[in-house]
Protein backbone atom coordinates (compact mmCIF):
# COMPACT_ATOMS: atom_id res chain seq x y z
CA UNK A 1 0.00 0.00 0.00
CA UNK A 2 1.48 3.43 -0.77
CA UNK A 3 2.08 5.89 1.51
CA UNK A 4 0.03 8.90 2.34
CA UNK A 5 1.12 12.38 3.69
CA UNK A 6 -0.28 12.51 7.56
CA UNK A 7 -1.74 16.04 6.80
CA UNK A 8 -3.81 14.75 3.63
CA UNK A 9 -4.76 11.37 6.12
CA UNK A 10 -6.11 14.06 8.32
CA UNK A 11 -8.25 16.05 6.08
CA UNK A 12 -9.55 12.88 4.37
CA UNK A 13 -10.89 11.73 7.23
CA UNK A 14 -12.08 15.31 8.62
CA UNK A 15 -14.16 15.31 5.12
CA UNK A 16 -15.61 11.71 5.68
CA UNK A 17 -16.36 12.22 9.09
CA UNK A 18 -18.16 15.98 8.00
CA UNK A 19 -19.67 14.95 4.49
CA UNK A 20 -22.74 13.41 3.43
CA UNK A 21 -22.72 9.51 3.58
CA UNK A 22 -23.14 7.70 0.27
CA UNK A 23 -25.50 4.43 -0.61
CA UNK A 24 -23.64 2.73 -3.55
CA UNK A 25 -26.29 0.93 -5.94
CA UNK A 26 -25.56 -1.07 -8.89
CA UNK A 27 -22.78 -2.91 -7.99
CA UNK A 28 -24.17 -5.86 -10.29
CA UNK A 29 -23.45 -3.83 -13.27
CA UNK A 30 -20.00 -3.50 -12.60
CA UNK A 31 -18.10 -6.35 -15.10
CA UNK A 32 -14.93 -8.21 -13.57
CA UNK A 33 -11.58 -7.11 -14.41
CA UNK A 34 -10.53 -3.52 -15.93
CA UNK A 35 -12.77 -0.93 -16.31
CA UNK A 36 -13.39 2.93 -17.23
CA UNK A 37 -16.19 4.36 -14.72
CA UNK A 38 -17.38 7.44 -15.94
CA UNK A 39 -19.75 10.14 -14.33
CA UNK A 40 -21.06 12.92 -13.70
CA UNK A 41 -18.90 15.80 -12.14
CA UNK A 42 -21.61 17.29 -9.58
CA UNK A 43 -19.43 20.28 -8.91
CA UNK A 44 -16.98 18.43 -6.10
CA UNK A 45 -19.51 15.76 -5.34
CA UNK A 46 -18.50 13.50 -7.96
CA UNK A 47 -14.37 13.04 -6.85
CA UNK A 48 -14.97 13.43 -3.65
CA UNK A 49 -18.24 10.83 -3.39
CA UNK A 50 -15.71 8.37 -5.41
CA UNK A 51 -12.93 9.02 -3.38
CA UNK A 52 -14.61 7.93 -0.15
CA UNK A 53 -17.06 5.29 -0.92
CA UNK A 54 -16.39 3.52 -4.51
CA UNK A 55 -16.26 -0.01 -3.38
CA UNK A 56 -13.02 -1.36 -5.05
CA UNK A 57 -9.25 0.02 -6.19
CA UNK A 58 -9.80 3.26 -8.44
CA UNK A 59 -8.03 6.37 -9.52
CA UNK A 60 -8.99 8.97 -10.69
CA UNK A 61 -8.39 11.55 -13.57
CA UNK A 62 -7.81 14.97 -11.94
CA UNK A 63 -6.84 17.60 -14.36
CA UNK A 64 -2.85 18.61 -14.01
CA UNK A 65 -3.54 22.31 -13.05
CA UNK A 66 -4.67 21.69 -9.38
CA UNK A 67 -1.38 19.89 -8.89
CA UNK A 68 1.19 22.34 -10.31
CA UNK A 69 1.24 25.20 -7.65
CA UNK A 70 1.92 27.64 -10.21
CA UNK A 71 -1.37 26.98 -11.98
CA UNK A 72 -3.99 26.53 -9.41
CA UNK A 73 -4.77 29.66 -8.49
CA UNK A 74 -6.02 30.66 -12.49
CA UNK A 75 -7.53 26.99 -13.00
CA UNK A 76 -9.54 26.70 -9.60
CA UNK A 77 -11.08 30.16 -9.86
CA UNK A 78 -12.05 29.66 -13.66
CA UNK A 79 -13.45 26.09 -12.66
CA UNK A 80 -14.90 26.28 -9.33
CA UNK A 81 -16.11 29.94 -8.93
CA UNK A 82 -16.30 31.95 -11.85
CA UNK A 83 -20.34 31.17 -11.85
CA UNK A 84 -20.52 32.89 -7.88
CA UNK A 85 -22.39 35.59 -7.62
CA UNK A 86 -20.72 38.97 -8.30
CA UNK A 87 -20.01 40.78 -4.83
CA UNK A 88 -18.73 37.11 -3.37
CA UNK A 89 -16.15 36.55 -6.10
CA UNK A 90 -13.31 39.09 -4.93
CA UNK A 91 -13.53 36.67 -2.26
CA UNK A 92 -13.09 33.83 -4.35
CA UNK A 93 -10.53 35.14 -6.42
CA UNK A 94 -8.21 35.79 -2.83
CA UNK A 95 -9.18 31.94 -2.19
CA UNK A 96 -7.84 31.03 -5.08
CA UNK A 97 -4.51 31.96 -4.70
CA UNK A 98 -4.52 30.72 -0.63
CA UNK A 99 -5.06 27.15 -1.57
CA UNK A 100 -2.18 26.00 -4.09
CA UNK A 101 -0.34 24.22 -1.47
CA UNK A 102 -3.04 22.81 0.21
CA UNK A 103 -4.26 21.69 -3.49
CA UNK A 104 -0.91 19.97 -4.71
CA UNK A 105 -1.08 17.84 -1.38
CA UNK A 106 -4.23 16.46 -1.89
CA UNK A 107 -4.16 15.98 -5.73
CA UNK A 108 -0.95 14.38 -5.23
CA UNK A 109 -2.15 11.99 -2.15
CA UNK A 110 -5.36 11.43 -3.42
CA UNK A 111 -6.25 8.26 -5.82
CA UNK A 112 -5.26 10.56 -8.86
CA UNK A 113 -3.70 9.92 -12.16
CA UNK A 114 -3.01 13.55 -13.69
CA UNK A 115 -4.41 14.50 -16.67
CA UNK A 116 -2.57 16.81 -19.03
CA UNK A 117 -3.14 18.96 -22.08
CA UNK A 118 -0.13 19.32 -23.63
CA UNK A 119 1.70 16.17 -25.20
CA UNK A 120 2.19 14.58 -21.94
CA UNK A 121 -1.19 13.32 -22.65
CA UNK A 122 0.45 10.15 -23.31
CA UNK A 123 1.83 9.90 -19.71
CA UNK A 124 -1.89 10.07 -18.67
CA UNK A 125 -2.56 6.89 -20.95
CA UNK A 126 0.19 5.16 -19.92
CA UNK A 127 -0.59 5.58 -16.16
CA UNK A 128 -4.34 4.61 -16.65
CA UNK A 129 -3.30 1.77 -18.67
CA UNK A 130 -0.94 0.64 -15.98
CA UNK A 131 -3.72 0.74 -13.28
CA UNK A 132 -6.23 -0.99 -15.09
CA UNK A 133 -3.45 -3.70 -15.54
CA UNK A 134 -3.81 -4.13 -12.04
CA UNK A 135 -7.01 -4.63 -12.31
CA UNK A 136 -8.23 -0.69 -10.92
CA UNK A 137 -10.88 1.37 -11.60
CA UNK A 138 -9.92 4.10 -13.80
CA UNK A 139 -12.71 7.01 -12.84
CA UNK A 140 -13.23 9.79 -15.35
CA UNK A 141 -16.09 12.95 -15.10
CA UNK A 142 -15.56 14.06 -18.73
CA UNK A 143 -17.95 16.88 -18.86
CA UNK A 144 -17.14 20.64 -20.76
CA UNK A 145 -19.60 23.63 -19.85
CA UNK A 146 -22.00 22.87 -22.93
CA UNK A 147 -25.32 21.55 -22.00
CA UNK A 148 -26.70 18.10 -22.70
CA UNK A 149 -29.60 17.81 -20.94
CA UNK A 150 -30.85 19.07 -17.34
CA UNK A 151 -28.96 15.56 -16.06
CA UNK A 152 -25.21 15.91 -17.75
CA UNK A 153 -23.31 18.34 -19.85
CA UNK A 154 -21.70 17.32 -22.96
CA UNK A 155 -18.94 14.87 -22.51
CA UNK A 156 -15.10 15.91 -23.69
CA UNK A 157 -14.76 13.09 -26.61
CA UNK A 158 -10.76 12.62 -25.86
CA UNK A 159 -10.84 9.91 -22.55
CA UNK A 160 -12.24 7.40 -25.32
CA UNK A 161 -8.88 7.27 -26.65
CA UNK A 162 -7.77 5.24 -23.20
CA UNK A 163 -9.32 2.39 -24.77
CA UNK A 164 -7.56 2.58 -27.85
CA UNK A 165 -4.25 2.95 -26.33
CA UNK A 166 -5.44 0.11 -23.59
CA UNK A 167 -6.35 -2.86 -26.80
CA UNK A 168 -2.82 -1.69 -28.57
CA UNK A 169 -1.05 -2.57 -25.21
CA UNK A 170 -2.90 -5.33 -24.17
CA UNK A 171 -5.38 -6.53 -26.98
CA UNK A 172 -8.30 -6.07 -24.03
CA UNK A 173 -11.06 -4.35 -25.27
CA UNK A 174 -12.03 -2.18 -22.33
CA UNK A 175 -16.53 -1.65 -20.97
CA UNK A 176 -16.94 1.82 -19.89
CA UNK A 177 -18.91 2.17 -17.02
CA UNK A 178 -21.80 5.21 -16.68
CA UNK A 179 -21.87 6.60 -12.90
CA UNK A 180 -24.35 8.86 -11.84
CA UNK A 181 -24.01 11.13 -8.93
CA UNK A 182 -26.58 12.10 -6.81
CA UNK A 183 -25.79 14.62 -4.24
CA UNK A 184 -29.09 15.61 -3.57
CA UNK A 185 -30.16 11.74 -2.48
CA UNK A 186 -26.70 11.17 -1.70
CA UNK A 187 -26.26 7.99 -3.97
CA UNK A 188 -23.75 6.74 -6.43
CA UNK A 189 -25.76 4.72 -8.88
CA UNK A 190 -23.81 2.14 -11.77
CA UNK A 191 -25.30 1.83 -15.11
CA UNK A 192 -25.00 -1.12 -17.66
CA UNK A 193 -21.70 -0.76 -18.93
CA UNK A 194 -20.54 -0.73 -23.07
CA UNK A 195 -17.48 -1.86 -24.30
CA UNK A 196 -14.94 -0.48 -26.50
CA UNK A 197 -15.35 -2.13 -30.68
CA UNK A 198 -11.36 -2.08 -31.92
CA UNK A 199 -12.93 -2.73 -35.31
CA UNK A 200 -14.75 0.87 -35.06
CA UNK A 201 -12.92 3.48 -36.85
CA UNK A 202 -11.54 5.87 -33.23
CA UNK A 203 -13.70 8.91 -33.94
CA UNK A 204 -16.77 7.10 -34.31
CA UNK A 205 -16.51 5.23 -30.94
CA UNK A 206 -15.64 8.11 -29.18
CA UNK A 207 -18.66 9.22 -30.41
CA UNK A 208 -20.92 6.19 -29.75
CA UNK A 209 -19.79 5.60 -26.02
CA UNK A 210 -20.03 9.17 -25.27
CA UNK A 211 -23.15 9.35 -26.60
CA UNK A 212 -24.59 6.09 -24.62
CA UNK A 213 -22.59 7.34 -21.37
CA UNK A 214 -24.86 11.01 -21.49
CA UNK A 215 -27.85 9.01 -22.59
CA UNK A 216 -27.55 6.02 -19.64
CA UNK A 217 -26.71 8.44 -16.82
CA UNK A 218 -29.91 10.91 -17.74
CA UNK A 219 -31.98 7.98 -17.73
CA UNK A 220 -30.29 6.54 -14.28
CA UNK A 221 -31.60 10.08 -12.85
CA UNK A 222 -34.66 9.97 -14.37
CA UNK A 223 -35.71 6.43 -12.96
CA UNK A 224 -34.88 7.94 -9.69
CA UNK A 225 -37.16 10.01 -7.49
CA UNK A 226 -37.88 13.50 -8.04
CA UNK A 227 -34.70 15.54 -6.66
CA UNK A 228 -31.84 18.80 -7.71
CA UNK A 229 -29.44 17.52 -10.19
CA UNK A 230 -26.14 19.19 -9.51
CA UNK A 231 -25.04 20.60 -12.33
CA UNK A 232 -21.43 20.27 -13.30
CA UNK A 233 -20.83 24.63 -13.58
CA UNK A 234 -20.53 26.06 -10.16
CA UNK A 235 -23.72 27.89 -9.57
CA UNK A 236 -25.88 29.04 -6.91
CA UNK A 237 -28.69 25.70 -5.95
CA UNK A 238 -31.45 27.67 -6.60
CA UNK A 239 -30.47 27.25 -10.07
CA UNK A 240 -29.83 23.56 -9.96
CA UNK A 241 -32.88 21.77 -11.90
CA UNK A 242 -35.23 18.98 -11.38
CA UNK A 243 -34.49 15.40 -12.85
CA UNK A 244 -37.53 15.73 -15.22
CA UNK A 245 -38.02 14.96 -18.60
CA UNK A 246 -37.47 18.31 -21.03
CA UNK A 247 -36.49 20.99 -18.41
CA UNK A 248 -33.37 22.58 -19.21
CA UNK A 249 -30.60 24.58 -17.43
CA UNK A 250 -31.47 27.74 -18.79
CA UNK A 251 -34.93 27.27 -17.44
CA UNK A 252 -33.70 27.38 -14.13
CA UNK A 253 -33.34 31.00 -15.09
CA UNK A 254 -30.13 31.24 -14.77
CA UNK A 255 -29.06 35.10 -14.84
CA UNK A 256 -26.01 36.36 -17.13
CA UNK A 257 -24.03 37.41 -14.40
CA UNK A 258 -23.91 34.20 -11.99
CA UNK A 259 -23.14 31.89 -15.66
CA UNK A 260 -19.69 30.16 -15.28
CA UNK A 261 -16.86 31.36 -17.58
CA UNK A 262 -15.30 28.38 -19.92
CA UNK A 263 -11.77 27.67 -20.72
CA UNK A 264 -11.57 30.68 -22.64
CA UNK A 265 -12.86 32.95 -19.40
CA UNK A 266 -15.88 34.01 -21.49
CA UNK A 267 -19.58 33.75 -20.16
CA UNK A 268 -21.19 30.51 -20.46
CA UNK A 269 -24.79 31.75 -22.25
CA UNK A 270 -25.97 29.44 -25.06
CA UNK A 271 -26.15 25.28 -25.28
CA UNK A 272 -24.71 24.70 -28.30
CA UNK A 273 -25.51 21.37 -30.00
Amino acid sequence: MRSMHPVYRIIRFCVWLFSPKYKVMGLENLPDGPGVVVGNHAQMHGPISVELYFPEEHYIWCISEMMEKDKVASYAYKDFWSGKPRWIRPFYKLLSHLIPPLSVLIFTNAHTIPVYRDRRIMRTFQLSSEKLEENARVVIFPEDYTEYNNIVHRFQRGFVHIAKYHYRKTGTALPFVPLYVCPSLKLLVIGKPVRYDPAAGTEEEAERICGYLQDEISEIAYRLPRHRVTPYPNIPRRYHPYNERGQSERESGIPQNDRPCDERGQKVTERER
